[in-house]
């Protein structure tokens, strides 16, 4: 059988792939993009979507509990998890067949399938149905990555999760340990301790989510306690002993082991690339610790074979992976394409309160030898946050005390993952202070927290 002949080939649907797919289709290229699971990817099926579905269902249980504070009634309060995981499967299945729309939609042709490069140019898909020989001057992999599975700490499913089975829970966890304080453990911690699980998280650095501003960090564990997670920082889960209902983790915390049982631990220790079975080796196509090495536009180094997304390396996030998605299709297509730039991607958390940031914290603007000034505002002082019932959060911001450059800006709260792109726009704009103290914000809103607290980087604040 002959090859079929496309102008681009896309490894991977997630939401690299297929938004490279239909960039490439939309600036006349033929596109053909393989999946070997679901269309959208681990994101839009497992991932991004379903999980802030089950968050949301935590965060109507936790607003009942408080419908009194609201001059409210709500009685016999409870919840069906199997309705819950319902509804959140039902979401991620909805916006999965979205995805085959646009496909047909924008004339990609879609093979189901396992990829593997064949040499420049080609391709050859494993179907149910054989093999098919795919050739293109442009191959873009976007095979995403999956969850990091330690030594003695991997998922069985019934006891011990990844981050599938806590989508799809076979058990309600009573006593639960989360390992691993990222976006992924933080988001399960707060959703089944919403919910009512005794939960404690294992975290190997000093502080809960790492990456972002220390203060930040300090104020997230501190609400996190009050709502009676355990927090153990600078702690390192060094085997779990399995029985039929309950795991013993040995956990070895400021040079002491200590041995604590739970029923149900989930493992949110990382990513992996997926760079295994897809000939790169054959290619000449560098990998290091599992993500693919580019330049700044994606290209690999072998003449016509980019990596976006997730298996590119860090930010694992996916409107990164989208953003490269469209550089590359415009590259190829010949349009003039910026590269991403990773300090301009922000990152958010949907725990409770909500985390997000954009740019530099402040430890590390310091490291990069700007002369920071720092603002901050806390929600108690803003009138909508009050009314919301919601006056637990903090906005930062770090500006380079030169230039009026806002470096990074560090958010926890009520509804600051809507709240930071106000400041991820500045960024893009090149927007010093002055435009920013200059900008009319409207009343009342959260978003007026965020001119106090540029106006407090310079000393002008005014609701503190």
């Amino acid at each position: 059988m002959a090859a079929k002949s496309f102008d681009l080939i896309v490894i991977g649907a997630g939401p690299g792939g297929y938004v490279a797919a239909i960039r490439g289709a939309q600036l006349g290229l033929s596109v053909a993009i393989v999946e070997r699971e679901h269309l959208g990817g681990i994101c839009l099926n497992w991932g991004c979507i379903p999980t802030k579905a089950l968050l949301r269902s935590s965060e109507v249980f936790h607003l009942m509990h408080r419908a009194a504070e609201f001059g409210l009634k709500a009685d016999n309060i409870g919840y069906d998890l199997d309705a819950v995981v319902k509804r959140s499967r039902k979401v991620a299945g909805q916006l999965s067949g979205g995805i085959g729309h646009l496909m047909k939609k924008n004339k990609v042709t879609v093979f189901m399938g396992a990829a593997k490069l064949a040499g420049k140019g080609k391709v050859s898909v494993k179907t149910d149905k054989g093999t098919e020989d795919l050739t293109a001057k442009n191959i873009v992999l976007a095979t995403g990555a999956r969850a990091r599975n330690l030594p003695g700490l991997e998922a069985d499913g019934k006891r011990v999760w990844m981050y599938k089975d806590a989508l799809q829970p076979p058990h309600m966890p009573k006593k639960l340990l989360v390992i691993g304080s990222g976006a992924i453990g933080i988001e399960f911690a707060s959703f089944y301790n919403t919910l009512g699980a005794d939960t404690t998280v294992v975290e190997v650095m000093d502080r809960i989510l790492p990456v972002e501003d220390e203060e930040i960090s300090k104020f997230a564990k501190k609400q996190f306690e009050k709502q009676g997670m355990k927090i153990m920082q600078k702690a390192v889960v060094k085997q779990l002993d399995r029985a039929a209902d309950k795991v013993t983790a040995h956990i070895e915390v400021g040079g002491k082991a200590e041995k604590h049982e739970y029923d149900t631990v989930i493992s949110a220790v990382g990513i992996v690339g997926n760079v295994e079975d897809l000939g790169l080796e054959e290619m000449g196509v560098k990998v290091d610790r599992t993500h693919v090495v580019t330049d700044e536009y994606c290209r690999t180094g072998v003449d016509g074979l980019y990596a976006i997304g997730d298996i590119a390396g860090a930010p694992w996030l996916a409107h990164k992976a989208s953003h490269e998605g469209v550089m590359v299709a415009e590259l190829i297509a010949g349009k003039h394409a910026h590269p991403v730039k990773p300090e301009s991607i922000a990152g958010c958390t949907y725990c409770h309160p909500q985390i997000a940031s954009v740019g530099y914290t402040e430890a590390k603007a310091k490291e990069l030898g700007f002369d920071v000034k720092v603002g901050r505002f806390p929600f108690i002082g803003n009138g909508k946050a009050i009314a919301l019932g919601e006056p637990e959060g903090m906005i930062k911001t770090v500006f380079d005390a030169k230039t009026g450059e806002l470096l990074g800006a560090h958010m926890v709260g009520a509804e600051v993952t809507e709240l930071i792109q106000g400041y991820i726009v500045g960024r893009q704009l090149e927007t010093t202070e002055e435009d920013l103290m200059n900008t009319v914000f409207p009343h009342p809103t959260l978003s007026e927290m965020m001119h106090e607290a540029v106006l407090d980087a310079y000393g002008k604040v005014i609701h503190m």
